[in-house]
C-alpha cells in the first residue's frame, strides 16, 4: 500500500522551522553516511540555512575533492 502524498508548504513557526530543519539535515547526513558506506560512493553534501550557517558532510575519501573542487 502506497503512502499518501503530503502537500509541501512553508513552516511560518521560526522555533518549528528551526526543529524540523535540524531533524531533517540529521536524517539527509545518515543517509548520505549509509550511501557512501554501503555503495563505496564519494559523497559531498553542502547545506546552508537560512541564516547563512554552513552545515557539510563529505565521506572519508571525498574531502580532497570538494577542496579541489572550491578552489
Amino acid at each position: 500500500m502506497a503512502r499518501k502524498k503530503i502537500q509541501m508548504k512553508r513552516i511560518d513557526n521560526t522555533t518549528t522551522q528551526q526543529v524540523t530543519f535540524s531533524k531533517r539535515r540529521k536524517c539527509i547526513f545518515k543517509k548520505a553516511l549509509e550511501l557512501s558506506t554501503f555503495c563505496e560512493a564519494e559523497i559531498e553534501l553542502i547545506v546552508f540555512r537560512s541564516t547563512r550557517k554552513l552545515f557539510d558532510y563529505a565521506s572519508p575519501r571525498g574531502t580532497y575533492i570538494l577542496f579541489i573542487r572550491v578552489k
